[in-house]
């Protein structure tokens, strides 16, 4: 292999078929498996890839800006293309990461973008180097995607956590909810599953190619089928938990609202006969009645008094109060 810079070649493994990896950098092609791992927009990448005699059209592939879950077969080899949740510093959940595959015999190359790293990746990486991973090509396949399905599991049980909390919190009247947050899981929920449903599909195309994986590895990628299967239907249920709590929580907030123009009404209404009364003895114009009555004010006073008790019993009497 001719020498590449280290910003395209994240690394290169053998598999030793034992569980770890040899200590030889890279002998000719179809000895032992080989996992190489490249970041496929960084300098080198291309040089890197024709090296290892990738066809034009898979590193056109492996390349590619924007990818969706899917799996294509050749003659040479086969296309996976896989999504995993994107656990980078400062990254959103739902922003998932576009991880590539090619499978040839005993190659398997992964490509990633710059700054897109899988924490699932490296952990398959790790296995390896501790001698506990997997032995073949396809069982690093098996090992990625059961790795990638962990992060997802993850996710979705931090959403569906957040919204119990949330559905406690709307049972007490004086907790507050941020309806915010509530929109934010909405739309995590709806871009998780958008990648995750054709991933699904994407896994039971690969299984049904039976390339690279014997019946062992074909019985685990059918859990993880399942697995993806049940966190599609969780999601599914996140986001109509979210919609009925949105709902429940403008519900409550109208009640709210209306319960306070319902109290402004009854106080209007009962001070309505007493503005009345003020406006007209208010008025600066002669004959007006006890304006030469020392005592009229204070039987103006009673007699608002009256009406507004008058109008209070009425309301009560009426089962308006």
């Amino acid at each position: 292999m001719t020498q590449a810079t280290p910003e395209a070649l994240l690394w290169q493994l053998q598999l030793d078929q034992q569980g770890g990896i040899t200590d030889d950098i890279l002998p000719s092609q179809g000895l032992l498996p080989h996992w190489i791992h490249i970041q496929s927009d960084a300098p080198g990448a291309l040089s890197l890839m024709r090296s290892i005699g990738l066809p034009e059209n898979v590193i056109d592939a492996l390349c590619a800006n924007e990818t969706r879950p899917r799996v294509v077969s050749t003659q040479q080899g086969t296309m996976l293309y896989l999504r995993g949740i994107n656990r980078n510093p400062n990254a959103d959940p739902e922003d998932m990461v576009s991880l590539r595959f090619w499978i040839s015999d005993n190659l398997l190359v992964t490509a990633r973008k710059k700054d897109r790293a899988l924490s699932s990746v490296q952990e398959v990486k790790n296995l390896l180097v501790s001698k506990e991973g997997p032995t073949d090509i396809g069982g690093v396949i098996c090992a990625l995607v059961e790795k990638i399905a962990d992060a997802i599991n993850e996710t979705v049980d931090d959403i569906s956590d957040v919204l119990s909390q949330f559905e406690e919190a709307l049972s007490e009247e004086n907790t507050p909810i941020d309806r915010h947050e509530l929109a934010g899981l909405r739309r995590k929920a709806a871009a998780i599953k958008r990648y995750l449903a054709p991933q699904r599909d994407a896994l039971e195309a690969l299984v049904r190619h039976r390339k690279f994986i014997d019946d062992a590895q074909t019985f685990d990628l059918r859990e993880q089928i399942d697995r993806m299967t049940r966190y599609v239907e969780d999601l599914d249920l996140a986001r109509e938990r979210a919609v009925v709590l949105h709902e429940e929580l403008r519900s409550q907030i109208a009640d709210k609202q209306g319960l306070r123009m319902y109290v402004l009404s009854m106080v209007t209404a009962i001070f309505l006969p007493l503005s009345f009364l003020t406006g007209v003895f208010g008025m600066n114009v002669g004959g007006l009645p006890g304006v030469e009555e020392p005592d009229a004010f204070f039987y103006l006073s009673m007699c608002m008094l009256g009406l507004a008790i008058i109008g209070l019993v009425a309301m009560i009497w009426k089962k308006w109060l």
